[in-house]
This record gives C-alpha cells, sequence and structure tokens, in this order.
C-alpha cells in the first residue's frame, strides 16, 4: 500500500511547476490586456480633450477657423507621441447650429498605436470638439 502511494507521489513530482508557469501566462496575459484598455481610454480622453481646446482656440475672433486642426494635433503629440498624433486625421470647419450660431467644429479620426507592435493601429478613435465662434 505504501508503496502504492510513494508511486502516484513521485509521478505527480514537478506538477506544480507547470501548473505555476501555466496560470502565470494567464494572469500576465489578462494584466497586459487590462493594461491595454487603461493606455486606450487614457489616449481616447487626450485626443476628446485637445479636440475641445483646439476648437476652443480656433473659436477665438483674430483666429482663423481652420487652426483648431492643427493645434488638436500639436497638443496630441505633445500629449501622447508622435506615433499618436501621426494616426489621426483631425479637420477643423465653421458650422451653425439651429439656433443660428456659429460654431467651430474640429473632428479627429483614426487610431491609436497598441502596446503591442505586432497588432498595429486596431484600436479606432473618434472625437470631436465643439465652442462658440467669437465676434458672430
Amino acid at each position: 500500500m505504501k508503496s502504492r502511494l510513494r508511486a502516484r507521489a513521485r509521478g505527480e513530482d514537478g506538477a506544480a511547476v507547470v501548473e505555476f508557469v501555466l496560470i502565470s501566462a494567464l494572469v500576465m496575459g489578462l494584466l497586459l490586456a487590462v493594461l491595454q484598455v487603461a493606455v486606450y481610454v487614457h489616449a481616447r480622453n487626450v485626443v476628446a480633450a485637445s479636440a475641445q481646446e483646439g476648437a476652443r482656440y480656433a473659436a477665438n475672433a483674430d483666429v482663423d477657423s481652420a487652426a483648431g486642426a492643427a493645434r488638436t494635433l500639436d497638443i496630441v503629440r505633445r500629449s501622447l507621441g508622435e506615433a499618436t498624433a501621426d494616426g489621426l486625421v483631425c479637420d477643423s470647419a465653421e458650422e451653425v447650429d439651429t439656433t443660428g450660431l456659429v460654431l467651430v467644429v474640429v473632428q479627429c479620426t483614426g487610431a491609436v498605436p497598441a502596446l503591442f507592435g505586432a497588432l498595429g493601429d486596431l484600436l479606432p478613435v473618434n472625437a470631436t470638439g465643439r465652442a462658440i465662434k467669437e465676434g458672430q
């Protein structure tokens, strides 16, 4: 009886190491996925805030409305880096809302880079900023 238990115990030598490696890989994958989501949400929020700031800048009376897109990309470039700014296309234009106010609208579309280079630019971003044009 004792020999059978010893034989069985010897058959499981190293099982804890294998289980640790498998579970560690799973936990690391989940941790990196959560990190990627956090970075994406941060980047999306920075792009949205930058679009709003670009619209506010272009809404000044002495500034051309088309300058909002360049200002937005400049803010994104300083905040998130070249790779993120290069992945965005921003447009700035004036539009009239239903009440007759002239608005400056900055719209940015594109993708932000993933933490894992192999994934490429899979994470889409769309942000719009609006501000009332001064002097209208």
